[in-house]
């Protein structure tokens, strides 16, 4: 035993070392066969341990079963790609995750190769994921940011056998991908749970952490349900069960030995594990993974609208008790939504009788449902409940308003500097914004454009103040306008300034 840093006289410290022999060898086997043995109860036996727990978990039995399934997933790809999501590296710095979940960081990061490139030709960067087989003949899940843009891919399995590999399909909006690997054989699979887990549920997590390979961390499910802006389909469950950088794409295990999440993203200031990752659950990994078997693409019912949660403020501006459902913002011209009627300020609160939480909630449950699907939207207009039945289409693109901030500035009321739109666009453009103001609270800036204010649409600046006014003559406590972005029509409630 080393008492390293201790600073001891000798005779102290033969006497700390006897202790620890005593410890270590019994009192008679120091003192000798005719030495007295104490009678102190402390010296009469050793320390009982019948009353300590006996039933600690215990993972090895699990992971003996599971553990062939995992795989390390290499990509290389090309540097001018660098800057996508799918580049990665067990210690690089390349991740580009985007604005609206910047402090939640994926499990990878690029890292160039090292090396220089030969004249002429592109520099490679290289990138080590996790994966697991989910069939005998070689079909692998991981994350769609792993081999993103990826232009070769290869898969090491626990044995240390490395096999080239195919990307099968992708699928963006939930960050899930299949791959195949290109040897046929019978390789060691595991099955998505058919079940949710309970938060409190003991999980085992699997994967490639900074490129080490084969890593077991466990802990619990700690949340289910959570929105971290990563995607319109995913609810993530919460574990904490430590996952680093490079356990992107590895499985979560329940103590059955199924997977009930995959790895995709940590909440981290450091970038390192803090105890709060986020895995796809396996309900939507299951079915995602299946489409994407069966085609390469994940075939999803589309609505034609831009819509938003309806905040505390909305909902007292437009009248209503409670701040549930989605709000449209914007009926795309030419889609079902459109064609069956519905526009902007309409509140969706149902969807085929069930009620509508929010617009994530919405846009889960749509997408759930395949092009020519038939729904019924049950919606609030000026305070009374309608029913639309609406057949689903495929996704199009949306267009997007532009200001002109070219035309004279007039300042307007909430902080925000008004002009007219540009020649032929609707609405009155935004040019500037107090930081200070109530309108950069809400989010809107310079380059917006103001399409309603108080439910009317407007062509004008003076447009805009009228309907300020009328909110302020009916003692609202915030003004609802319709702004068009560069992502798309939005409704904000802007609150007054209190006096």
């Amino acid at each position: 035993m080393s008492f390293s840093g201790l600073a001891t006289p000798q005779g102290r410290r033969n006497t700390i070392l006897a202790s620890v022999a005593v410890a270590a060898l019994g009192v008679a086997g120091v003192l000798g066969g005719n030495a007295v043995t104490p009678t102190h109860p402390a010296y009469a036996a050793a320390v009982s341990t019948a009353d300590l727990p006996q039933n600690a978990p215990s993972f090895a039995p699990l992971i003996e079963r599971v553990k062939a399934s995992v795989v390390s997933v290499k990509v290389k790809i090309a540097a001018e790609d660098g800057d996508a999501e799918g580049v990665s590296g067990g210690q690089g710095q390349m991740d580009n995750l985007p604005p609206e979940i910047q402090k939640f960081f994926k499990q990878f990061g690029g890292m160039p190769n090292g090396g220089g490139a030969p004249e002429g030709k592109h520099p490679m960067m290289m990138g080590e994921g996790s994966g697991f087989f989910v069939s005998g003949d070689g079909y692998i899940v991981t994350n769609n940011h792993v081999v993103q843009k990826a232009k070769t891919v290869s898969v090491t399995t626990q044995d240390g056998k490395t096999l080239d590999a195919k990307v099968v399909g992708t699928d963006p909006k939930t960050d899930l991908a299949l791959i195949k690997v290109n040897e046929a054989g019978d390789y060691p699979f595991v099955a998505f749970s058919k079940e949710t887990p309970r938060i409190g549920d003991w999980v085992v997590a699997i994967g490639n952490p900074y490129g080490l390979g084969g890593t077991v961390t466990a802990g619990i499910i700690s949340a289910e349900g959570r929105d971290i802006g990563d995607g319109p389909y995913d609810r993530f469950l919460q574990i904490d069960a430590p996952i680093n950088r490079g356990n992107s794409g590895g499985p979560t295990f329940n103590m059955k030995g199924e997977v009930v999440g995959v790895n995709t993203a940590i909440y981290s200031p450091s970038g390192g594990s803090v105890g709060i990752g986020f895995a796809i659950p396996s309900t939507t990994a299951d079915s995602v993974i299946g489409a994407l078997e069966h085609g390469g693409i994940v075939p999803r019912g589309y609505l034609g609208v831009n819509i938003q949660p309806v905040t505390e403020d909305m909902a007292e501006s437009m009248g209503m008790k409670t701040a549930k459902g989605a709000i449209v913002a914007e009926a795309m011209s030419g889609t079902p939504a459109a064609d069956a009627g519905l526009k902007a300020g309409d509140v969706i609160t149902k969807l085929n009788g069930q009620v509508v939480d929010d617009a994530s909630d919405l846009t889960r449950r749509i997408g759930s449902f395949k092009p020519s699907d038939k729904v019924e939207l049950t919606y609030i207009r000026d305070g009374a409940e309608k029913t639309a039945q609406i057949t689903l289409a495929n996704q199009k693109n949306e267009t997007v308003a532009k200001a002109d901030g070219s035309q004279a500035k007039e300042q307007g009321a909430l902080g925000i500097q008004i002009a007219p739109a540009k020649d032929g666009d609707k609405g009155v453009a935004i040019v500037g914004v107090d930081p200070n103001g109530t309108a950069a609270e809400q989010g809107l800036a310079a380059g917006d454009i103001i399409l309603d204010v108080a439910g009317k649409s407007v062509s004008s600046p003076a447009d805009v103040r009228a309907g300020i006014a009328s909110a302020k003559s009916q003692g609202k406590k915030a003004v609802m306008m319709r702004i068009q972005t560069a992502d798309g029509a939005r409704f904000v409630a802007v609150p007054f300034p209190k006096a």
